[in-house]
């Protein structure tokens, strides 16, 4: 066999272990890995590419299945197809899942998610490869009876996405029941955003009755208790329809718990986390000059470092089954970005005005590899949050593991010790005018990497190579993780 790629002399990173040198050549043929073993360079014949990892991790490339694209908070400020795609290449991720969102109005689920695609196609395409999540906030009977089994069979998209707060989003929790009924017999796994809505709003009030409105408050008018009771009550409507949820972005200890005591229950219940909430404290939302908006994401960041640490725990004990970015972002110095919140002329900040939502798909994979670095969590874990369990939950069967069969989405990092990388704006590749991990010291960065054995980031030898357009959609299977626990059926059960 005549191979494409080999890349030589790294320590292979799987999520159940390592291959070292010499045993770890990788060799890549049609975008595909075809082999892993020993003395492979020997095989190498003219036309071959090889690479020399220098003793440096060679790990899958990134699987982010929380990303908001052309979508969401911001509007014209906020990343497209184009920005977004090429800012996760740029950060070793190669693979991202963003969401194709129902609005209230909308009768046909089926026409949301070809208008999404349209919005790629007119954007000039994806560098990365993409899926979509359905975001549902007008679960009708045509909509769950005859569209979703349309999307699921035909469209491969696999999973979708509920929300337990905001008023153009929110779902009751009969809704939420009728869906996840729906889901459980399609075999999709369900996302839900869990924060109590009405002790929100009603605390927002409070605050504004106060004139306490600087971003600050934000994370003030959504403490800790409002994502534990949401996230307790999902749990519950999810155990009585004993169907798959994932909890997206929690960022509490108690909610932590929760999760792990439903999973100790055989529950199939899965949590995501992101680094936002491993990495930043809520003093930050109190920088001057209206820069404390640049931090406002829902949930907010906490004020508690306990927390953080909860997390971290909860990665390395295997309560997270994702890490994600929920990159949501929108420009800082744009009238229709965060400064919504900012009255122009009297200059009195308005925190339930700022768009929801933190630029993160490039910093996502390196800072969850610093935890690798800061002993807080295995190589091994890393890669499992990072890139397996996220392609085994949604569906993506080719993606997130080195083994032959699957796609060569490849990251080869830089040999320990060997560099340092500060994170810096100037640096990124999205659309966004900041950072929130401004200055952040790493330990290491995507040295090369490689979509379907193309190599389309090079950091030292011209960044970026990867070209619009070589991403491509991929449809999704179902669920390879937690199932549900009970097979039999009842008058409101259905099959699985």
């Amino acid at each position: 066999m005549e191979f494409d790629l080999i890349i030589t002399n790294g320590v292979l990173v799987t999520a159940s272990g390592t291959v070292d040198p010499p045993n770890s050549d990788i060799a890549v043929k049609d975008g595909k890995i075809a082999l892993i073993g020993s003395g492979l360079v020997g095989f190498a014949s003219e036309r071959t590419t090889i690479v020399d990892a220098e003793g440096a991790h060679v790990t899958p490339g990134g699987v982010d299945t929380h990303v908001h694209i052309s979508q969401g908070a911001g509007g014209i400020t906020m990343d497209g197809f184009d920005t977004g795609t090429r800012s996760a290449i740029c950060g070793g991720t190669t693979t991202v899942v963003c969401f194709a969102a129902q609005e209230r109005w909308n009768e046909s689920v089926l026409e949301v998610v070809d208008e999404y695609h349209a919005k790629c196609a007119s954007q000039g395409g994806s560098y990365s490869d993409y899926g979509f999540h359905l975001i549902l906030t007008n679960p009708s009977p045509s909509v769950l009876d005859e569209q979703l089994p349309i999307l699921r069979h035909e469209g491969g998209i696999s999973s979708v996405k509920l929300y337990m707060s905001y008023d153009n989003r929110q779902l009751t929790d009969a809704q939420i029941m009728s869906v996840l009924q729906r889901t459980r017999a399609l075999g999709m796994t369900t996302m839900i955003h869990a924060e109590n809505w009405d002790m929100i709003k009603f605390i927002i009030k409070q605050l504004e009755e106060r004139k306490l409105t600087d971003p600050y408050f934000h994370a003030v008018s959504r403490p800790p208790l409002v994502e534990n009771e949401a996230a307790y009550r999902a749990i519950a409507i999810a155990e009585l329809m004993d169907t798959p949820i994932l909890l997206v972005h929690i960022s509490t200890r108690s909610s932590r718990d929760h999760v792990r005591a439903a999973q100790t229950r055989m529950l199939p219940i899965h949590a995501e986390t992101c680094p936002q909430y491993l990495y930043l404290l809520s003093d930050v939302l109190k920088k001057p000059d209206f820069e404390g908006a640049k931090y406002v994401c829902s949930p907010p960041v906490r004020d508690d470092k306990d927390d953080i640490d909860a997390l971290w725990e909860g990665i390395a004990n295997g309560t997270f089954t994702t890490l994600s970015s929920d990159h949501c972002p929108s420009c800082w110095d744009h009238p229709q970005g965060k400064k919504l919140g900012l009255d122009q002329d009297t200059k009195i900040a308005k925190f339930s005005a700022i768009p929801n939502g933190l630029p993160g798909v490039e910093t996502r994979f390196p800072l969850g590899y610093q935890g690798v670095s800061d002993g807080k969590i295995t190589v091994e874990k890393f890669v499992e949050v990072a890139s397996t369990n996220p392609a085994k939950l949604y569906g993506l069967e080719s993606k997130g593991v080195l083994a032959p069969g699957y796609d060569a989405d490849i990251v080869i990092w830089y040999p320990k010790g060997s560099s340092k990388h500060s994170i810096s704006n100037s640096s990124l590749h999205h659309k966004i005018d900041y950072t929130p991990y401004e200055g952040f010291a790493l330990d290491n960065w995507p040295r090369y990497t490689f979509l379907r054995g193309k190599l389309v980031w090079a950091k030292d030898k011209g960044g970026l190579l990867g070209e619009q357009g070589y991403g491509k959609f991929i449809k999704r299977s179902g669920n390879q993780l937690r199932q549900p626990r009970d097979k039999w059926v009842n008058e409101w059960r259905p099959v699985v």
